[in-house]
Parts: structure tokens; sequence; C-alpha cells
């Protein structure tokens, strides 16, 4: 999979795409990542890729000039997205789509936004990874990359992590623990230490469940609320009143007041 990126800050972005399991997968082959500046084809001494605002106000604009060239320069794997909060919600579907995909292009931006004609005529689409804003899209662009690159064949050791993990299924993902079985007098849960494999994925299917309703209620209504068969599943490890995730801490008070 070939994965381009334009951003203004190419240092910022270049070391986190060789570190970790997205840096050995791209060491490996797996993935063509690529790193693109956009000043590199800005005409003036001083590489300029902003201008202020026709019609005024605070801030700068990502010009058009500089970013169509580099891209034309490049002819990035379509499609490319700019990287916005106006942009379509980025969620675990739509990494999923992309991973099915020969590759796909980002486009950071930066200071005040982008030139109208970049989303209009240059890009394929927006994506938002939330909704607050950044300084720019690197860091959005990056959680896009390691979201998609995780789910490509020969990126994970463990083809099994991708499948069981949260919003997988539309759920949240269940608890986990390790060693120690007994830390500071929390233990772990008896069920995983039974060794009957087919009670503990029992368990964490009600854990999923119970978690998601208890803290995302909106991922269940999603999915059409909780069907009998998982009503009686909470029931079985005793989660079908229990509601966790909810208690409300007060702030302190304010000493002006």
């Amino acid at each position: 999979m070939r994965i381009d990126v334009f951003t203004i800050f190419p240092a910022l972005v270049e070391p986190w795409l060789d570190a970790s399991l997205i840096g050995k997968a791209r060491a490996a082959g797996v993935l063509d990542l690529r790193v693109h500046d956009l000043r590199s084809l800005a005409t003036d001494p001083h590489r300029s890729v902003d201008d202020s605002s026709f019609g005024g106000g605070p801030g700068m604009v990502l010009a058009p000039q500089p970013v169509f060239k580099a891209v034309e320069a490049v002819c990035p794997p379509r499609p490319l997205y700019l990287l916005s909060p106006a942009g379509r919600r980025f969620d675990q579907a739509l990494a999923a789509d992309l991973a099915q995909s020969q590759g796909f292009s980002l486009l950071c931006g930066r200071y005040e936004g982008v030139d109208q004609r970049i989303a209009d005529h240059l890009v394929d689409g927006e994506l938002s990874v939330g909704d607050f804003v950044l300084a720019g899209g690197e860091v959005a662009a990056l959680a896009v990359v390691e979201a998609v690159a995780r789910l490509v064949p020969g990126v994970m050791g463990n083809v099994g992590s991708a499948e069981e993990e949260t919003f997988a299924d539309g759920l949240l993902e269940y608890p986990h623990y390790t060693r120690p079985a007994d830390f500071r007098s929390w233990a772990v849960p008896e069920v995983l230490r039974s060794g009957d494999h087919a009670k503990v994925a029992r368990w964490r299917r009600a854990q999923s469940l119970a978690r998601t309703r208890d803290r995302r209620p909106d991922l269940l209504a999603a999915r059409g609320g909780l069907q009998p068969s998982e009503l009686a599943l909470l029931a079985e490890f005793g989660l079908e009143d229990e509601v966790r995730g909810s208690q409300v801490v007060e702030p302190p008070p304010n000493p002006l007041s």
C-alpha cells in the first residue's frame, strides 16, 4: 500500500513513520509511505506557502499555487484527502475501507485553513478526526495513517488483534489483564484464569457489551440496541443492571467566589 502525505513540516512526520509497527512495515516494503514538502515548489526566496485572506481577517491561508504544484508534480495515489475539521468524520469503518485499497494521500492544512479552490478542485474529499481544532493537519494525518496501516495484511504480527479490538464489531473492546494475577490486592477476574476458553469468550463479549452500553450508548443505538441473546449474556455475568464510568466528579470550589 502506498500512502503520500503533503505537509509543510516533513520533519515532524518522517520520524513517526519510521517508528514502531509502521516503521517496521515501511522498512520491509509492506507500506510505501512518502512525505512531500509543500514548500518544495514555492517560487519566492522565502519558499512561502501562505498569504493573507481576501476580505480581511486574522491569520494566514495556505495558498493554492504551491499546493497544486506540489501535488501535480508527484501524481499521488487517489483519493487525496484534506485533513479539516469540516470534513467527514474518520472512523474505523473508513479505515477498514481504505486498508482494502491500493493507497491514498493526505494533505495537511495549516494556518487559518486552505484556499477554498484547493478543497473544491484538487482534493477528493475532507476528513476530520474529531470536533476540535488543531494547529495543523499533521497529527490528524498520522492518526489516519496508523489506523489504516495497522489493518493492512503484514503490518501487525497478530491478525486477530485487529479482529477483536475496539469498534471492530461496533463495540468497545473488553478489558485486558496480565501478570501478576494479584496486584496490590486487585485480582484478575477468576474467569480469565479458569482455562475455560468458551466461558472466557462469553465473558469478554459481555464486558464489551456492558462497556459500550455504559460509555458509548450511541454505538449500541447505531447497531439497533441490545438483542435478547445479548441481554441474556449480560445477565449471565451479572452485568444487566451495572453502569460503569458514570460517576460525576465535582469541580473544586472557586476560591474567589
